[in-house]
């Protein structure tokens, strides 16, 4: 890890203008992160957006529910290993292989001639793509100075909202003048561009020696059945099944953090990762519950929209994606704003994705639509308020030999609390009656009972966060490792 020097406090408390964060000698690494960021964001909606194409030219429509759980299993677990690999080769060996497994993954998926061979390459996407959106937070890290930070992350986030617009067109235009297999083709060689740049780079973390030596693949392996069965349970409410899923895979969570906390140096996760009396322990609970609260209006959003208000697909898919612009514009309007800030910023910011929750129990059912989009600004603009910052105060409260740890678990713990929402909604949904709705008023009444049962995950997102924006003192402006 790249140690930087002590910066004075007024010059830390100063906004850092984008004038000088472009124009400094970390830019070359922002344009890195955005681009492995971009990738892994515009692929899953590019493949949203081509998968009618898809399933008309190889067939297989009852695995397409698979094309998407699959990609976010490997995405958590390649998160998981993130810190792992980073902190024993340093960045440059494994966000490059990264690359190349999502370059691979494209490229199989462009060749697929079934349906089964797509899901093999949806995979190594999901690994590739994982692995590269958490070794970026990892980087932002441990290369750019605190100062930075938020800077960096702003930037990473407006990535990300332009991606909920280019990423379906770009599929849109690959399935209307082109083919849906040159669209994986154009990410394959941006994937391969970019692990070319990578090694090209100077490696700014610095590998530590291995205690043991073995690769945690028992963890790892134990991770990945914990998030499929509990996916799995999710899929149809049979009440045997889905218990004995949902207990089996809640269990292998419990045995994955158990043994992890056990492994010493050789740790995939922070130490007693989810610890709501530490700051560490807060932050990655806090954003794990109130990813659980907010998936419901992106899996299950467009659809009741659509029935319950007779919107079109159009006007309910940019719903949803009123998120991902109230999180662009916040996160860059707020980037600037001084560290004696990021408590506000964060409590303010978690406390309005707490609000859209509230919200959106009231909106979706009964309308108008105007209301749904509003709470949907009102998550995005939340996230973008207070994300910018977690990932600074979190490192500064943790402890120096944590950070890589702690800065691929962010985006993990996330992608996490997203697979094992998803998992809960649909069985919410189902047991409220998804399955079987056809009027507006029944399909009202299951959105009540969904967004209801997502309220307790905001509430205890809120009450994770005490710890993390408890005054405290932060060490110097310094990540060292």
């Amino acid at each position: 890890m790249t140690d930087f020097p002590n910066t004075p406090d007024s010059t830390r408390e100063a906004s850092v203008p984008w004038k000088e964060f472009l124009g400094s000698v970390y830019a070359p690494a922002l344009g890195l992160v955005c681009l492995a960021v971009w990738l892994h964001a515009a692929d899953e909606l590019i493949m949203a957006t081509m998968l009618a194409s898809i399933v008309a030219d190889i067939g297989g429509r009852g695995l397409v529910g698979w094309s998407f759980s699959l990609y976010e299993i490997a995405s958590v677990v390649a998160g998981a290993a993130s810190a792992y690999l980073t902190m024993r080769h340093g960045l440059r060996l494994p966000m490059s292989l990264a690359a190349v497994l999502f370059a691979l993954g494209c490229l199989l998926s462009a060749a697929a001639p079934t349906m089964a061979v797509m899901l093999s390459g949806r995979v190594l996407q999901g690994l590739g793509g994982g692995g590269l959106v958490a070794m970026s937070f990892v980087a932002v890290g441990v290369i750019f100075p605190r100062r930075y930070t938020a800077r960096a992350l702003a930037a990473v986030s407006t990535f990300w909202g332009v991606s909920a617009f280019l990423g379906p067109l770009i599929g849109g235009l690959f399935v209307d003048h082109a083919t849906w297999r040159w669209g994986f083709g154009f990410f394959a060689l941006q994937a391969f561009g970019l692990a070319a740049w990578i090694v090209a780079q100077p490696d700014r973390a610095v590998a530590h020696p291995p205690e043991s030596g073995t690769f945690p693949f028992r963890r790892l392996a134990l991770l990945c059945l914990a998030v499929l069965l509990i996916s799995y349970g999710g899929v149809e409410i049979a009440p045997i099944r889905t218990t004995l899923c949902i207990g089996s895979g809640l269990g292998c969570l419990v045995l994955f953090l158990w043994l992890d906390n056990r492994a010493g140096g050789d740790r995939l996760l922070p130490n007693l990762p989810f610890d709501v009396t530490k700051p560490v322990g807060s932050a990655l609970t806090m954003i794990l519950s109130l990813s659980i609260a907010t998936i419901a209006i992106t899996a299950f959003g467009p659809l009741l929209v659509t029935l319950i208000h007779d919107a079109s697909a159009f006007t309910a898919g940019y719903i949803v994606a009123c998120s991902s612009i109230g999180w662009t514009v916040t996160a860059v309007l707020v980037s600037g704003s001084p560290e004696r800030l990021d408590r506000l910023m964060i409590t303010t910011g978690m406390a309005l994705v707490a609000a859209s929750v509230v919200g959106f129990l009231f909106a979706v059912p009964s309308g108008p639509i105007w209301s749904i989009a509003i709470c949907s600004t009102m998550e995005g603009a939340g996230f973008g308020m207070a994300w910018t910052f977690i990932l600074r105060r979190t490192v500064a409260l943790g402890e120096p030999a944590e950070v890589q740890r702690i800065s691929g678990a962010i985006p993990t713990v996330q992608r996490l609390g997203y697979a094992l929402g998803a998992a809960y909604v649909g069985i919410v949904a189902n047991a409220s009656g998804f399955a079987t709705m056809r009027t507006p008023s029944e399909a009202a009444e299951v959105a009540r009972w969904v967004f209801l049962g997502c309220l307790p995950f905001a509430v205890l997102g809120l009450l994770a966060m005490i710890t993390l924006v408890r005054k405290r003192s932060a060490p110097s402006d310094s990540v060292a490792g």
